[in-house]
């Protein structure tokens, strides 16, 4: 039999890991420490995504890897051996504590001391995403639990000073924390420096942003966890599957109703005939750069005097959102919070009422050029994978059910961060075409954006972009395949749903064949390069001027 090649390894493990998921969503539960979770396991440790660094490697615990899951899960999780995954929104009128992961729209509840439940609204892309980082989780717990007793059994120094620590956690003095950051780096098998830096990341974010109990307890409830199932079946950890949550399966139930309000809204403001521009977005970026420089003036901000370029001015608004949304209000800007479970906000702009409007001098925004036509922007906030298709299918549906009131969509314009192959962290990506992975979906379009349409000094690539079925599920085989053989510049996780919906509204006549889109990314990170991966953090600051560059020619697009 011929050996297969380690990016066709990846490629069967990512396969099978999406089979595996599918088949426990209708199973209904499974344990991370059973077979079914062991096959998860050992699809994920085949396929070692770039972003899970050293998981593979039994001599040290991944500390970034760590950092990146926790940060995408609920608080607490690691003290949970009952894990509920249901698409039932039942708990509205309940006590049980709300949580909203730091780094995911999605709605968490704290059931009990060892329970919490997640509530799926969006999607498969959400159940992989989960499961993906529930099994990330579980190998690292193994890892933490094997440091905890020595060759005879008997608990290490280490971990018996990290249990004194854990119960004494909030009164411990500077040099008891000093100590104790050295015991948990032995723990591990990390340096003293990593991890003093993992402690404090996790602090800052416990501090300031309530999202995780801080890495003393993580460590400690990971491997106590894995050593009570060692103890009794009665603690195994479970991960349960509602019967309901297949429901939402290709029934687009939460995407019609968030259509279907957005619609709605539109009907309500009398714009449903206006020419519609959507816009993928984040809802900072648009509202800024056409209301952030008459809102300084309006409000007297020392910044409507200055002279800083445009990507200086609008890094000082972080501030004064409040202040420019109160002045969007009065010039055509009406916001729409998502009330249908999908995390999708929308931000509607009536141009008709811009007219006089001043815009930044590097802003080219030609008002009078539309004046006529009176387009209408609708920019809704990122959707989550494989969710992309629903809402867009769902938003280029016709207002009714007789189809005789279609949507007069102009042009949709995605944009987004994703994760760039030949380039760096700021470079602009502009898609040709878009590729799922895993399928035989593949589709091109005419992009109406150019190279030249960006500042000169900015890195500019051209090409297909990958559609991946999660961030967690890749690696440097895979995507060097990708990059050899298809030409890809990219990889993304909503683009190509995004395209097979508007391929799909063009067929049923929804929208015109020659409707402008735009695809343009700018990247976050490159999981080809050590240290460049999502794992390593944020962009910051230096994600703002890719950022508002994308926006602006967008925006100078719609209004030329």
């Amino acid at each position: 039999m011929q050996d297969l090649t380690r990016a066709q390894k990846a490629r069967v493990a990512i396969r099978s890991f999406k089979t595996i998921a599918y088949a426990l969503a209708l199973r209904g539960f499974y344990r991370p420490s059973g077979k079914m979770g062991q096959t998860l396991a050992d699809c994920l440790i085949t396929l070692s995504p770039e972003i899970y660094g050293s998981m593979n490697d039994p001599r040290v615990v991944e500390l970034n890897g760590l950092e990146y899951v926790i940060d995408r899960l609920p608080r607490g999780i690691e003290e949970c051996t009952r894990i509920i995954l249901t698409e039932e929104e039942q708990f509205d009128e309940s006590t049980f504590e709300k949580i909203i992961p730091l780094k995911r729209r999605r709605s968490c509840y704290r059931i009990s001391e060892n329970e919490v439940c997640f509530v799926i609204t969006r999607g498969l892309s959400e159940i992989y995403d989960i499961l993906t980082h529930i099994t990330f989780l579980n190998l690292e717990a193994k890892k933490i639990q094997s440091r905890m007793t020595d060759e005879a059994d008997i608990k290490t120094n280490e971990w018996r000073d990290l249990e004194k620590v854990i119960e004494r956690i909030e009164t411990l003095s500077n040099l008891e924390v000093e100590q104790a950051i050295w015991d948990v780096s032995l723990i591990l098998g990390r340096s003293y420096h990593e991890t003093r830096k993992a402690f404090d990341s996790f602090e800052k974010n416990k501090q300031e942003k309530k999202s995780n109990n801080g890495l003393f307890s993580l460590i400690y409830h990971l491997g106590q966890r894995v050593e009570q199932e060692q103890q009794s079946r009665e603690n195994l950890l479970t991960v349960h599957l509602t019967p309901s949550l297949m429901n939402i399966i290709a029934h687009q139930r939460y995407g019609e109703q968030w259509a279907d309000d957005t619609k709605k809204k539109l009907l309500e403001l009398k714009l449903q005939d206006r020419p519609l521009h959507i816009i993928s977005a984040n809802l900072h970026s648009v509202m800024n750069l056409i209301y952030g420089h008459a809102g300084a003036i309006a409000c007297r901000s020392p910044m409507a005097k200055t002279d800083d370029e445009l990507y200086q001015f609008v890094q000082c608004l972080k501030d004064q959102r409040v202040d420019i949304l109160s002045f969007a209000a009065k010039k055509g800007f009406y916001e729409l919070p998502d009330r249908s479970g999908t995390h999708i906000d929308c931000q509607i702009i009536d141009t008709a009422l811009l007219d006089g409007l001043e815009f930044h001098p590097n802003l080219k925004l030609n008002v009078s050029a539309v004046a006529e036509k009176k387009p209408v922007i609708l920019v809704m906030d990122y959707a989550f994978g494989a969710q992309a298709f629903e809402v867009m299918d769902r938003l280029l549906e016709p207002f009714n059910k007789n189809h005789d009131m279609p949507v007069n969509v102009q042009s949709i314009s995605v944009m987004g961060k994703a994760g760039i192959l030949p380039g760096e962290k700021g470079d602009i990506m502009l898609a040709t075409a878009h590729v799922i992975e895993g399928t035989s979906d593949n589709y091109i379009f005419d992009n109406d954006l150019a190279a030249e349409d960006f500042d000169p000094d900015i890195n500019v690539y051209i090409g297909p972009m990958v559609t991946v079925l999660g961030t967690s599920l890749q690696n440097r085989d895979m995507l060097k395949k990708f990059q050899s053989s298809w030409n890809t510049i990219g990889l993304e996780m909503e683009g190509g749903h995004y395209q097979r919906a508007i391929s799909a509204a063009i067929i049923k006549g929804h929208v015109a064949k020659d409707i402008k889109v735009r695809y343009a990314y700018y990247a976050s990170d490159n999981p080809l390069t050590s240290g460049q991966t999502l794992a390593a953090g944020e962009m910051g600051d230096e994600g703002i001027r890719p950022t508002y560059m994308v926006t602006k020619v967008i925006l100078e697009k719609i209004f030329s």
